[in-house]
């Protein structure tokens, strides 16, 4: 009994020293695992070593001295977008007009974004209410809606300028809704209502004067057009005619010719006394017939005495 009784005791201390080296190892393990901090892609941890800022830590591997450093803040190196509640705002002609928007801002230096103020996306989304306030009441109604890219670019200016000391970086603000009021937004449509009447009617009476500068224009070309034709015509005709009675002496001419050739021809005279004495003969029958009243020469039976004037006139003529 003795004997076994120290056996024990050896055991026993064995046990124990087994059992505080375990614990002592997985105290090491856990301090050892709080010690390595792996910081993600665009993200920085502000390290406070007792309490004190100590350094920032970016993306990659970093070892923290147990107990006396800790990890004090994260921040995000990524762009955010933060929704600026919508506001009232008074425009130059006091009228009230609901308006909100969103607003876009990154952290450039993590040191201030930690100390510089206590919640910058608070900070920045009430900076840029008040701005756009401003803004606003420096505008009339009408060109709130034409000046939104003005707006925006002022509200980034003044908040770029607030936000330096933060840390931040203000990249844009956009101006989401503009609600104005019932009452404005029924006058506004009726205005818009007659703008588009007004168009209407102005682009119908610009159409019908191009339409009469047109059918003007075109009556004009058309009388060009015919005078020029008649005018064609005209020429046409009088040469055809002057064509006409050139063709007409000549034939006449070469006829007259012809006959006083045939007259001095061999029995030409005969036949031109014959020819006369049934002229004069056909044209007493056409009197006869055309009236009851005929006047007759006094020697209408000598034909023959008639016929030898005439022909005493062709003599003459040949002469």
């Amino acid at each position: 009994m003795k004997e076994l009784t120290p056996n024990l005791n050896l055991l026993a201390t064995l046990d124990a020293g087994v059992v505080v080296f375990i614990i002592i190892a997985v105290i090491a393990i856990i301090v050892l695992f709080n010690a390595i901090r792996i910081v993600p892609q665009k993200q920085a941890y502000i390290i406070e070593r007792l309490g004190k800022y100590y350094a920032t830590y970016e993306a990659g591997f970093h070892i923290l001295i147990p107990f006396l450093d800790k990890v004090a803040y994260k921040h995000s190196l990524k762009e955010f977008a933060v929704d600026v509640a919508s506001q009232m705002c008074i425009t130059k002609d006091n009228i009230a007009i609901e308006i909100d928007g969103v607003l876009y801002l990154q952290v450039l230096d993590p040191r201030r974004a930690s100390y510089g103020i206590e919640n910058f996306f608070f900070a920045a989304s009430q900076l840029a209410q008040t701005t756009l306030r401003s803004e606003i009441g420096k505008l009339e109604l009408d060109k709130t809606f034409e000046e939104r890219d003005t707006v925006n670019a002022n509200i980034i200016t003044a908040l770029d300028k607030a936000s330096e000391p933060w840390g931040l970086k203000i990249t844009r603000y956009e101006i989401s809704n503009i609600t104005p009021p019932k009452t404005v937004t029924d006058a506004l449509e009726k205005q818009m209502r007659a703008e588009r009447e007004r168009r209407a009617q102005i682009a119908i009476s610009e159409g019908d004067r191009e339409a009469q500068i047109n059918r003007a224009e075109g009556e004009k070309q058309a009388a060009i057009k015919q005078s020029e034709a008649t005018k064609l015509s005209q020429i046409n005709e009088a040469e055809g005619k002057a064509r006409e009675i050139e063709l007409l002496a000549t034939a006449t001419a070469e006829g007259i010719k012809n006959i006083a050739l045939a007259i001095q021809d061999k029995g030409g005279q005969d036949a031109v006394n014959l020819r006369v004495a049934e002229q004069y003969i056909k044209e007493f029958g056409k009197l006869a017939k055309e009236t009851n009243t005929v006047i007759l020469p006094a020697n209408i039976a000598d034909v023959g005495g008639a016929v030898a004037s005439m022909t005493t006139v062709f003599d003459k003529l040949k002469k």
